[in-house]
């Protein structure tokens, strides 16, 4: 009887850890949103930088060193750093998508992302896939080809979102380190980065639309050499506090989701994970007020049959 009511005291403390991962990830934008004013390499940048000050004061403080340990050991330096490129990749795109009026776009990329997943296990681990997990990726195949189709382009934010993150997590099984540490490790992989985004720019540059309306196109990002920060001296206080707390930005969800994974079943988590690109595509609907056409209507449509499918499949024995 005891045993019984601890094991749903910790579930239910897991559920309420997981949950509140998922929401303040998936509210993340309103937050990147208050940081419009500054160019979204800086705010990438500012996120690698004070991530790895504040995770590495505590872990040190913790006295946890493998962290740090692990860039001794080739092999699992030689996983670390890809994923760590993966992981900046993947946050740059996700803030500059919110701050380019791309929120929707970005949702989508996360309702694809388990999916995503389930195929990279199928192809690095030869897992085995349940029926309607087959029939969960072929849908989801066939949204983002009807959205390819009736949009003229392929959703290039929400893939690039999807697989930098599925591809970061399969590399992340090969590397044993807790959250935090892992967390650690990476941002200080990633610093260089960080710091070259901070004192280099890349300039876009703009061509003419083709149907000859005032709108331009960006075809490419050209390498611009050091970029003055005197810009950043002009930001508001509050801006400024904004990019100093990314770091706690980054770091509390994280930590939500450990204590729920180390309390809950990876079914249930499987479960709440759509919390996340659920709000974000709230917010950007009904807050960011971003358009919702016809073809993203059918597309998403598309996808979420195939997340239905996908968390049914979860409970299938």
């Amino acid at each position: 009887m005891n045993s019984s009511s601890s094991s749903s005291g910790h579930s239910a403390l897991g559920l309420f850890f997981a949950c509140m991962a998922y929401i303040l990830w998936g509210i993340l934008p309103l937050y990147w949103k208050l940081l419009i004013t500054v160019d979204s390499l800086h705010i990438l940048a500012f996120r690698i930088l004070f991530s790895l000050v504040l995770v590495g004061t505590v872990l040190l403080a913790q006295k946890n060193t493998a962290w740090l340990a692990v860039f001794k050991e080739p092999k699992k330096a030689g996983v670390l750093i890809p994923a760590s490129i993966l992981l900046s990749g993947n946050w740059g795109l996700y803030i500059w998508a919110v701050n380019h009026g791309h929120t929707l776009e970005a949702s989508l990329g996360y309702y694809i992302n388990p999916l995503v997943s389930v195929l990279l296990g199928l192809v690095f681990f030869r897992e085995r896939l349940r029926p309607l997990q087959w029939a969960a990726v072929f849908i989801a195949l066939a949204g983002v080809l009807i959205l390819t189709i009736l949009s003229g382009t392929l959703p290039w934010i929400s893939l690039g979102l999807a697989l930098s993150f599925g591809l970061y997590g399969l590399l992340k099984k090969k590397v044993s380190l807790s959250a935090l540490g892992s967390l650690g490790a990476e941002t200080l992989a990633s610093a260089p980065i960080g710091l070259f985004l901070l004192f280099f720019s890349f300039t876009a540059v703009y061509t003419s639309a083709a149907n000859g309306s005032a709108e331009s196109v960006c075809n490419k990002a050209v390498f611009s050499g050091f970029q003055g920060l005197a810009y950043l001296s002009g930001l508001p206080v509050y801006v400024w506090a904004l990019l100093i707390l990314c770091g706690l930005a980054t770091m509390l969800p994280l930590y939500f989701f450990a204590r729920g994974v180390q309390l809950l079943p990876l079914s249930t988590l499987g479960f709440t994970q759509f919390i996340s690109p659920t709000l974000t595509f709230i917010v950007g609907l009904f807050v960011f007020g971003e358009a919702f056409s016809t073809y993203y209507f059918i597309a998403f449509g598309f996808i979420w049959t195939a997340v239905i499918l996908y968390i049914i499949s979860l409970k299938v024995v």
